[in-house]
């Protein structure tokens, strides 16, 4: 095969730069090689080194619909990680509504989740807790007391009878699902039982199901005991835990759910509905003061978010405005007490049943200082004002004394005052005054004025 010069030229060239480079081509190809053995050599072992993780979230305070969208979250990052997710809950309960829902995303959580009682699981909490796929609990902490009645309420025997079976199937059905003590967790609702560290944590004699699976003195612990346990999700797949020196991830609240799970609070929703009714009440009474207003306004809305997050009878909040009518009325009629002792009372028992229609009670402390609070403020600030404004403003020459006069001549002591752009002959009670000094009006004698030095 012929080949043309231009191509023979190349090749020549080519070779020859060849062999005077090959040695430092081939020290380029040895270093480039085991470069890349070393990256494969490393690579398995930093895979290996990884530690795994867990999600964890903290639920405190009661269960409204603000907990049920967080532990959503909490739950959707742990399954989009494929790690395991623990729920540390200390709770005196919540709405039922919202328990389910929350029980219904663990029950179908397509990764291991895990109860972990601090302090108390009571009413939701425990429906909770049973969900888990792990139930864990502290020591000193307690599980139960789920009876579906607000404290205070007395529903109708027959709506009292249907409320309990339902929340009794509930729980019986959950506990059953994860092959817990079903008996026990039936008599959370039917009894209002309530368990202990060792009582939850103990198994039944006859079929020797318990109530939670581990006791741990803390989170550490949690997770060297949970290591190594196998749990089936809701799709029928079997997951082994790998928890032993797991990272933690804690995910806690967004600043907005904080915010709302604060107002959640019934003793808060309390405090607001006072505040906002005191605002607009001074503002009525002294208008253009504009800040009680504007305070008032707020604390109100949020007040009303409030209570219709809490389920709050009407019945008290409209005796509770009613008491706010009465204290306001009783500022400008003579009742001899009677209106005032009727807001005190109406007050009282709008507060007692303000959050009857739901898992919330306020604490009786609190309603006892609001109460003080709200008729001291109406009998004498109220009062004072309207006191204030009934009082017939003073005109003429007897509104004259007080008013600050200046000198127009020398006072020695007669002299020329200008007062209300007038100019008045005056006496000096004592000493001079030279022009332009500032004096006191005392006493006005036909048309005469009596000064005195400031």
């Amino acid at each position: 095969m012929k080949s043309e010069p231009g191509e023979a030229i190349l090749y020549i060239a080519f070779t020859g730069m060849y062999k005077r480079n090959s040695g430092k081509i081939r020290a380029i190809s040895y270093l480039l090689v085991l470069l890349g053995s070393v990256l494969l050599t490393l690579s398995p072992t930093t895979a290996r080194a990884a530690a795994p993780d867990v999600v964890v979230l903290t639920v405190e305070g009661p269960i409204v619909p603000v907990v049920a969208n967080y532990v959503d979250r909490g739950i959707g990052q742990a399954e989009a990680r494929g790690v395991p997710c623990i729920i540390q809950l200390s709770t005196e309960g919540g709405l039922l509504t919202t328990t389910d829902e929350i029980v219904d995303r663990i029950m179908e959580a397509k990764t291991p989740v895990v109860v972990y009682i601090k302090r108390w699981a009571a009413s939701a909490g425990a429906f909770i807790t049973l969900a888990a796929h792990v139930a864990a609990i502290a020591p000193g902490a307690r599980l139960g007391a789920s009876t579906p009645v607000a404290l205070g309420e007395q529903l109708p025997e027959e709506m009292q009878a249907k409320v309990t079976e339902d929340a009794a199937a509930r729980i019986r059905g959950i506990a059953k699902a994860r092959g817990r003590d079903d008996v026990r967790a039936e008599a959370a609702v039917r009894e209002a039982a309530s368990y202990d560290y060792q009582q939850a944590l103990t198994p039944d004699p006859e079929t020797g199901l318990r109530l939670v699976e581990i006791g741990a003195d803390s989170l550490e612990d949690l997770l060297q005991k949970l290591d190594g346990m196998s749990v089936t999700l809701h799709s029928g797949r079997e997951v082994t835990l790998h928890t032993k020196d797991a990272l933690k991830s804690p995910v806690g609240m967004t600043w907005i759910e904080r915010f709302l799970h604060i107002l959640s609070n019934p003793n808060i929703a309390y405090i607001l509905l006072s505040i906002g009714m005191l605002g607009i009440m001074v503002e009525f009474f002294n208008p253009g003061s504009i800040f009680p207003g504007v305070v008032g306004g707020i604390c109100l809305l949020l007040a009303f978010y409030s209570m219709g997050v809490l389920r709050a009878n009407w019945a008290g909040l409209a005796l509770i405005i009613l008491a706010f009518v009465m204290f306001a009325v009783d500022v400008f009629i003579t009742s001899h007490g009677m209106l005032t002792a009727g807001g005190i009372t109406s007050m009282i028992i709008g507060s007692l049943v303000l959050f009857s229609g739901s898992n919330f009670v306020i604490d009786w402390w609190l309603i006892a200082l609001v109460v003080a609070i709200v008729a001291g403020f109406f009998i004498f600030a109220i009062g004072a004002i309207v006191r204030s404004q009934r009082r017939p403003e003073i005109t003429g020459r007897e509104g004259m004394v007080g008013k600050v006069a200046v000198a127009r001549t020398r006072l020695n002591p007669r002299g020329t005052v200008h007062v209300h752009g007038e100019l008045w002959s005056a006496i000096l009670d004592q000493g001079s005054a030279e022009p332009g000094e500032e004096l006191i009006v005392t006493k006005v004698e036909g048309l005469r004025l009596r000064v005195s030095k400031r």
